[in-house]
């Protein structure tokens, strides 16, 4: 733990409790990165940026019943800035309305920091070539797989580093390190006139974590590639496929709609549904925020809670939402530890490491087993209502007929409802990469709309 952040931290606790705070928190976080990106044999751009803000949120006691709240934020960490912005904030929640619910969490806070390898002390002296070098390897990797790769959107890398510490006026304080490296390659495809563009990339909290360089070239020009010579396809009813990256997608959108906050406002389908079938027997969905190496994982959260393993869908039936203590208390619920909170803003809801159970079945064996239908790789567009669980979203990805993958097609538009999607799985696949902190194995829905020509 930072000493200096911890004495921040302590500091801006003891002037909100002068000013008349009734509880209080605080945070500090510290973040270091370095970005670059290659295009062709040039350096499009390297930058590297260093940021300590502090956040404070206070709770004053109001003109009836319950606690009045305010939040502010600084990048100025001196003594004279922290006392200051301590006193306004309490002067500022002293205006606000007061709300019976909030306050900090009533549960135990987290009694440990255990080693989640969240970063590895050597990738600290990271150096900015080591990264551009990265980039181009993956860069000339793409453009030399073939000749039909003749351009690129660039190859970009990155690494940043992270430090939070967070205390409170319960007497909890914490702290944990993170890291966060990535290298993206999107290759262009030109064939008889025709573009394509295309991407992979590879993610870890750890250097060693990611892909070689050579390989996330290569994998991104097959995409880029096989996307040539793309068409449209009738309007039909088919099975839909989602690869890995499309599927996770999905998970996403579910966790979405099972926010506590979006419960308790009734602005998700799902709302009135716990305990409840809404899904199929092969869907079982699992958010865990200690997954050893997770690009989501954290000893604690937003509000000092241990983060845990909260099985939310199992084999198809709603067991829990995601809450931090703020929706907890709102419907009646212990706070499942996924508060979320930045320096500028009081806690929320997020999904830690959110996935779906892998399944028995490759990918490859998926697409055997699907007469006619659609492979979906791409997603186009934020078209998902999560009152009414509509979902319409572009696509582009490749046809299927006959068990084997028959062209690829683009301009498409795939339709139906979240809900009826989850129920209607029929397959979930074997492989579950991680390259977010929301991932899935491949999914095939027996039936969805494809709307094209």
């Amino acid at each position: 733990m930072s000493t200096q952040s911890a004495d921040v931290v302590t500091r801006a606790l003891e002037r909100v409790r002068v000013a008349g705070a009734e509880a209080a928190d605080a945070l500090v976080v510290e973040d270091s990165s370095l970005q670059t990106r290659v295009r062709g044999s040039e350096i499009d751009f390297v930058s590297q940026a260093r940021e300590r803000c502090l956040g404070i949120r206070v709770l004053v006691a109001g003109r009836s019943d319950g606690l009045s709240s305010a939040v502010s934020s600084t990048s100025d960490l001196s003594m004279e800035t922290v006392d200051r912005i301590a006193q306004q904030t309490v002067e500022l929640a002293r205006e606000t309305r007061p709300d019976p619910v909030a306050g900090l969490p009533s549960e135990a806070f987290a009694g440990d920091t255990p080693d989640l390898g969240l970063f590895d002390v050597a990738d600290r002296n990271v150096s900015v070539e080591a990264r551009i070098e990265d980039a181009r390897r993956a860069e000339e990797s793409a453009r030399s797989s073939d000749d039909r790769i003749d351009n690129s959107e660039g190859t970009q890398a990155s690494s940043t580093f992270a430090e939070v510490t967070y205390a409170n006026s319960s007497g909890f304080m914490g702290s944990y390190e993170s890291a966060y490296h990535a290298l993206f390659s999107q290759p262009i495809a030109t064939e008889n006139g025709k573009m394509q563009r295309d991407s992979w990339f590879t993610t870890g909290r750890r250097l060693s974590d990611l892909d070689d360089p050579v390989e996330v070239g290569r994998h991104a020009a097959r995409r880029a590639l096989r996307r040539l010579g793309a068409r449209r396809v009738t309007t039909c009813e088919v099975p839909v496929l989602f690869d890995t990256l499309t599927a996770a997608s999905l998970v996403g959108q579910l966790a979405s709609c099972l926010n506590g906050y979006s419960v308790y406002r009734q602005t998700t389908f799902l709302a009135s549904r716990m305990g409840e079938r809404i899904a199929a027997d092969a869907v079982t969905m699992i958010d865990d925020g200690r997954r050893p190496g997770g690009l989501g994982s954290k000893p604690f959260d937003g509000e000092g809670l241990a983060t845990r393993r909260n099985v939310l869908v199992d084999r198809g039936h709603l067991e829990s939402w995601l809450l931090d203590s703020y929706s907890g208390r709102k419907l009646g619920i212990p706070s499942t530890g996924n508060a979320s909170r930045g320096p500028g803003s009081a806690p929320g809801v997020a999904a830690t490491n959110c996935w779906i159970e892998p399944g028995p079945c490759t990918l490859e064996e998926m697409i055997r087993t699907t007469p006619r239908g659609l492979l979906v790789t791409e997603l186009i567009g934020m078209g998902f209502n999560p009152v009414t669980g509509d979902y319409s979203r572009g696509a582009a990805g490749l046809w299927i007929e006959g068990g084997e993958i028959a062209y690829p097609v683009e301009e498409i538009t795939i339709a139906g409802n979240l809900g009826e999607m989850m129920t209607n799985v029929d397959t979930v696949g074997s492989e579950l990469l991680w390259q977010n902190r929301i991932s899935s194995p491949p999914i095939r829905i027996s039936r969805m709309t494809v709307a094209g020509e």
